[in-house]
């Protein structure tokens, strides 16, 4: 199946050093070499799970990176390969390598970053990543960690790192409690819709389709900001957001309404898109719920793949049907969901039309397959439910 999702031309260095994931790069010593270079490189690490659930952060990282020139994954299971094509999409030049040598190899020289693109519901380094990480700093690599365990945290990196004289960024590391912040109802002063891309299980594809939504919008006149609420979106690039799975939940909705207040004011856009995580109706994660109280959502695109019958991890937890979930979303957030996306994994082309169909007439609203049909009908999803925003860009165009 061919994607119509590609990877975007990276921004200069400056940019990465600007962005908020990266503000605590600037009391930290930076590598005269990293300073000259215009492109920054990065390696992603996904041993034995490109592709697949766990492997999330690299699977989206290939289609998508704002910050990094992705080179290459590490993943001997799926070495030779085009990383691409792995996807199920088109070829993209992203080669998977068997180990870090093959890596550098590869690239002909040394990354600048090391990115562990793992994304293990366990959330900490194995012994063997451990060691990979540590050889990765030796060789002068600075390196992105969206994991629970913050290597900043650990002596033996920080001195590691310290002597090799590069940074480690801990994506997921909140800052400090007493700067936390509590819902304070500044939500209402965002005028523009606010939409939300929840979904019925986790890695599910939320956070790609909210991209390509968000991609589509600008790419029609529409000024869309994405909102980040994981460790890929912002390692990705989006320059809003939290990762709110590493938030005391008393700040959750806090922080939520903050990031968008905060996209409002920085970019007067039109439209906020809300990356979604978990589902509201899993019990192993809440997130969706401090999602839904922190944006208080005009509208919710909902992620739904219908060829999986169990949710990631839980095989004794059967998929609720998209209808339940948009009967909770709905009474939990008094908002309205406008779409559904589907997931197209384990379907067929004749499957995805026909599951696309049916789900439009057993529901009332529009649905498509973010990855295999046109972004239009992302976007006239968007149009349809708020006739503003195709007001003020008609306007804007004449």
């Amino acid at each position: 199946m061919e994607t119509r999702m590609q990877n975007t031309p990276v921004a200069p260095l400056s940019t990465i050093l600007e962005h908020p994931l990266a503000a605590k790069l600037a009391e930290l010593p930076v590598l005269p070499r990293r300073q000259r270079k215009k492109t920054p490189t990065a390696v992603v690490y996904c041993e034995a799970n490109f592709g697949a659930v766990d492997g999330k952060t690299a699977n989206g990282l290939v289609r998508h990176s704002e910050l990094y020139e992705i080179v290459s994954v590490i993943d001997s299971k799926k070495a030779g390969l085009d990383s691409g094509i792995v996807l199920g999409d088109r070829p993209n030049g992203i080669p998977i390598c068997r180990d870090l040598d093959d890596a550098l190899a590869h690239a002909g020289g040394v990354p600048d970053f090391f990115i562990l693109g793992i994304a293990p519901s366990s959330g900490m380094l194995s012994t063997h990543e451990r060691s990979l990480v540590l050889d990765a700093i030796s060789r002068g690599m600075n390196i992105v960690n969206g994991l629970h365990e913050f290597l900043n945290d650990d002596r033996e990196f920080v001195a590691a790192s310290v002597a090799k004289n590069v940074v480690i960024l801990d994506v997921r590391k909140p800052r400090a409690k007493k700067d936390l912040r509590i819902f304070s109802g500044r939500i209402d002063e965002v005028t523009c819709p606010r939409i939300a891309v929840l979904g019925t299980d986790c890695a599910i594809g939320k956070r790609t389709t909210a991209t390509i939504l968000t991609r589509a919008l600008n790419d029609r006149g529409v000024n869309a900001v994405l909102v980040g609420t994981g460790q890929t979106g912002l390692i990705q690039g989006a320059r809003y957001g939290v990762a709110l799975d590493a938030i005391p939940s008393q700040f959750c909705a806090g922080e939520m309404e903050a990031a968008i207040v905060e996209a409002f004011e920085g970019e007067d856009p039109d439209v906020i898109i809300i990356e979604g995580q978990g589902a509201l109706s899993h019990p192993a994660f809440c997130t969706s719920a401090f999602i839904l109280r922190g944006s208080c959502p005009d509208g919710v695109v909902l992620q739904h793949a219908p060829g999986r019958v169990t949710r990631c991890d839980f095989e004794q937890m059967l998929m609720p049907t998209p209808a339940d979930e948009i009967n909770l979303i709905e009474a939990f957030a008094g908002t309205t969901v406008i779409g559904l996306t589907i997931n197209h994994e384990n379907m067929t082309e004749v499957e995805i039309g026909a599951a696309i169909r049916l789900y439009e007439r057993q529901l009332g609203i529009p649905a498509t397959d973010a990855l295999t049909r046109s972004p239009d009908a992302l976007v006239n999803m968007v149009l349809s439910a708020f006739p503003k925003v195709q007001k003020r860009l008609t306007a804007c165009a004449q």
